[in-house]
């Protein structure tokens, strides 16, 4: 287990990373990319990742399960419907796409090196932790679900 396991919400693991993508935009305006769609499918991406982000939600709240992802042990089911049936993590994903879009937004290539940054640390720091946690507390259904649905898309 590592010190960062579970420390960091991902929203703000979120928002760094975004602070990040525009300061690697702004630190390479040469990099600049002046493409018409930028801002229509800036919009797209933030609107489907708030759209799983929401869906995420609700799946848990059906389930009448913990919404903190910094106490995976206070899970009380596997949420294995709407956006779980394709993504173990619909709301990071979301994330994930709504930080795309505002790469999408800044025009910078540069500033994708930011989603990668958020990718790795949540799938390192949040999500591997939580599969761990998850496992020793559900065993073979969780172990079963692993197994049919990957953990990104």
């Amino acid at each position: 287990m590592s010190a960062l396991d579970h420390r960091i919400p991902p929203p703000l693991v979120g928002l760094a990373c975004g602070l990040l993508a525009w300061l690697l935009a702004r630190a390479s305006p040469g990099l600049g990319v002046d493409w018409l769609p930028r801002v229509p499918v800036a919009a797209a991406l933030v609107a489907l990742g708030l759209s799983l982000d929401v869906w995420g939600l609700v799946a848990f709240r059906r389930a009448r399960t913990t919404l903190n992802p910094l106490s995976p042990e206070r899970t009380s089911a596997v949420v294995q419907g709407g956006p779980y049936r394709f993504t173990r993590n619909p709301m990071y994903l979301g994330m994930a796409c709504v930080l795309l879009g505002a790469c999408a937004w800044l025009a910078n290539p540069l500033a994708l090196l930011a989603v990668f940054v958020f990718v790795g640390y949540i799938t390192r720091f949040q999500i591997m932790p939580e599969e761990r946690a998850l496992l020793g507390k559900f065993g073979g259904a969780y172990a079963d679900y692993l197994r049919r649905v990957r953990r990104w898309l």
